[in-house]
């Protein structure tokens, strides 16, 4: 950034406190394979007028945090009752959440047992985990909302001070932007 050095180190400092939690939040709660955690990164962009910190990470990871209405119930106690997302909706692509539990069942090689004590095929597991999403919907997780929010509020003013001091120094010492 352009003569704004004290606000860019703030909105850096703002944006891997932002990565670095949500990062724990996905390791605590044990979400996914890791492809989400190592997905999350950072730009800080500058227009004329702006500055902008985008936030980038796998597309599924927005259902993960916001969590996802079910067809026929959801999780009333959580935030997926007020997601935008929703199962059924005819907007997602088809077949897209089997695909993505199948592909996550033979990678962590993960079977379950009949009640004779065979394995059940992975097409199987595929439907039955599939149809339980489906009609009941995701939690949300908040991993990443959380610490985006908190962020916000506990380096709000180090955000505001960064400005204040770049505005100072371009109008005393004359810097150019």
């Amino acid at each position: 950034m352009n003569g704004y050095k004290n606000l860019n180190d703030a909105l850096e400092q703002y944006a891997k406190y932002v990565i670095q939690q949500a990062r724990t939040n996905l390791t605590k709660d044990n979400k996914g394979d890791g492809n989400l955690y190592n997905s999350l990164s950072y730009d800080i962009l500058e227009n004329t007028d702006e500055f902008l910190v985008d936030f980038l990470m796998e597309d599924y990871g927005m259902f993960v945090d916001k969590g996802v209405k079910g067809k026929t119930s959801t999780y009333p106690e959580t935030q997926a009752a007020l997601s935008q997302f929703q199962y059924g909706s005819g907007t997602g692509p088809k077949g897209g959440l089997r695909k993505g539990i199948d592909g996550w069942l033979r990678k962590k090689r993960f079977q379950w047992r009949d009640e004779k004590g065979r394995f059940m095929s992975y097409q199987t597991m595929t439907y039955l985990i599939s149809r339980s999403i489906y009609n009941k919907g995701l939690k949300a997780n908040l991993f990443f909302t959380k610490p985006f929010e908190k962020g916000i509020e506990k380096l709000s003013q180090e955000l505001y001070a960064g400005f204040v001091k770049d505005v100072d120094n371009s109008i005393i010492l004359g810097q150019k932007k």
